[in-house]
């Protein structure tokens, strides 16, 4: 990888004297206003402003050079500026405080890839390292790359074949560089575009590419007909060493000891704007922080919008590190909302009772993902489970022992039959095509689903930030926090899995 040693960075104090043109609302946080109510609270989360506030985030990102958001570049910071901003603009209503995280990042990349000589459409992964090879013999790697095995001998000096599927992309390069490949190509194993994803974070291992299913099978099939192929490619990536902020945002009144705490990610990846991921769970929780603040809680409400969660979940992470156990244990539930507008979607809900996956969370988990079912089936709308496996923000939180939950709509799984005869939409291809791509911008949201989805989470907010009856206390004394360096029962691989994001 060739790196940038440049850090871009801006000051907190700077953030949050930034107002833009917004005026201040005047309201008092402590008297006068009435306790939230439900219907109306649900009812206040209207698609113009949902996508309102996607525009602006698309509009900021393509005001920038690089046409995106990402952690410590312009157009991230200027996605905390708005957060900020449109926050301010509430009065006195929140308490924004700015944390900063410093982490290395992929500002930009190429991706050049040619079989006996003519082009191939091809991708690269975050955290790839550079390389270039010249009319270089593909070898295949048999099954999914995943053990020793799999990797011939041949590999000496070649270029790898690999499928996608059943383990980190890391691992399989990993394997075929220790058998003495130059470089790897991995190939999608479903009919939604390149074979893409990161590989988790900076490494030593060979350069690898991301090809279509379609254009890795008949490559495969070539070589099992004994056909001689040979690849050139030229791949790169600068890295830098960047700064941005988590925003987040408490209500300064309501039971300080009894939290209901939601966040989203603000930054996207080098490839796009980022609008469904995530902007569209920025959008969802800003456009109910703004609504909320027509009304008073019993609870403490605090909002989140983390930074670098494309980097590993590494702003939430941060967050959850160096926040002392006993203020953690005020935390009632954390809510997570990561891609809620995909536009071949389904409503997913946190399986947080394990009843789909058979893996549960913190008691309160099972009860916030009935609230949730509860709230679908009101609306008359379908919804379906997705595996808890703490692969997103909330894996930190998970960690921590905090009860958790969220919605999603996908990203890069592949939608069933059965689930098209739920939702709509096509089989056999990715909840978001334009997953991690220049395409996710806001003509292909989904705006049913992002407005379903972002009134769930107001029903939430209204129903917990009132009362927390019925829901079981936090059983403090029994929990041990765990070291971040420990193995972890939930974010072991760091991003989510099937509807969601993946590693793998």
């Amino acid at each position: 990888m060739r790196t940038i040693s440049s850090t871009v960075a801006l000051t907190a104090a700077s953030l949050l004297a930034f107002t833009g043109s917004a005026e201040p609302i005047k309201r008092n946080a402590k008297y006068g206003l009435p306790l939230v109510q439900d219907k109306a609270l649900v009812d206040s989360i209207l698609i113009d402003d949902l996508l309102g506030c996607a525009q602006d985030l698309e509009d900021i990102a393509y005001s920038t050079s690089r046409r995106n958001r990402v952690h410590g570049t312009e157009g991230h910071l200027n996605s905390v500026k708005y957060f900020v901003d449109q926050l301010n603009s509430l009065g006195d209503y929140y308490d924004i405080q700015l944390q900063e995280f410093t982490t290395e990042v992929t500002i930009e990349s190429h991706a050049e890839l040619s079989i006996n000589g003519e082009p191939l459409e091809a991708g690269g992964f975050s955290f790839g390292n550079n390389g270039t090879w010249t009319d270089i013999p593909l070898v295949t790697v048999v099954n999914l790359g995943c053990n020793a095995e799999d990797h011939p001998d041949t590999l000496s000096g070649k270029v790898a074949l690999i499928a996608r599927g059943n383990c980190t992309f890391i691992q399989k390069i990993t394997l075929a560089g220790e058998k003495g490949a130059i470089a790897a190509i991995i190939y999608n194993n479903a009919d939604a575009g390149l074979a893409a994803g990161t590989l988790g974070g900076v490494n030593d291992e060979i350069p690898v590419a991301g090809i279509s299913r379609a254009d890795g099978l008949r490559l495969a099939s070539q070589l099992s007909n004994g056909t001689s192929v040979t690849s050139s490619g030229e791949f790169w990536q600068y890295i830098a060493n960047t700064t941005s902020h988590n925003v987040i945002a408490h209500s300064k009144h309501g039971d300080a000891s009894n939290i209901l705490f939601l966040g989203a990610h603000s930054d996207s990846v080098e490839a796009g704007p980022g609008i469904n991921d995530n902007g569209s769970g920025s959008c969802g929780l800003l456009t109910i922080a703004k609504q909320l603040a027509n009304w008073k809680t019993n609870n403490q409400v605090r909002f989140a919008w983390w930074t670098a969660e494309e980097e590993g979940l590494l702003g939430s992470d941060h967050y959850v590190n160096i926040t002392a156990a006993s203020e953690l244990d005020k935390v009632r539930l954390y809510l997570n909302f990561d891609m809620i507008a995909s536009p071949n979607y389904v409503l997913g809900i946190y399986d947080g009772d394990g009843s789909s996956f058979n893996l549960s969370g913190p008691p309160g988990s099972a009860e916030v993902e009935k609230l949730f079912e509860a709230w679908y089936e009101s609306q008359n709308l379908p919804f379906v489970a997705t595996e808890f496996n703490g692969r997103s923000d909330y894996g930190p939180f998970l960690d921590a022992g905090v009860p958790c939950g969220g919605l999603e709509t996908g990203a890069d799984g592949v939608k069933t039959e059965e689930e098209v005869a739920l939702f709509g939409g096509t089989a056999g291809i990715w909840y978001d095509p334009n997953y991690h791509s220049a395409k996710d911008n806001v003509t292909n949201l989904d705006l049913e689903a992002f407005e379903a989805t972002s009134r769930a989470i107001a029903h939430a907010v209204a129903i917990y930030g009132k009362s927390w009856e019925g829901f079981p206390p936090r059983n403090v004394t029994s929990l041990t926090r765990k070291s971040l360096g420990s193995a972890k029962k939930y974010g072991s691989l760091k991003k989510k899995s099937r509807r969601s994001k993946k590693l793998y």
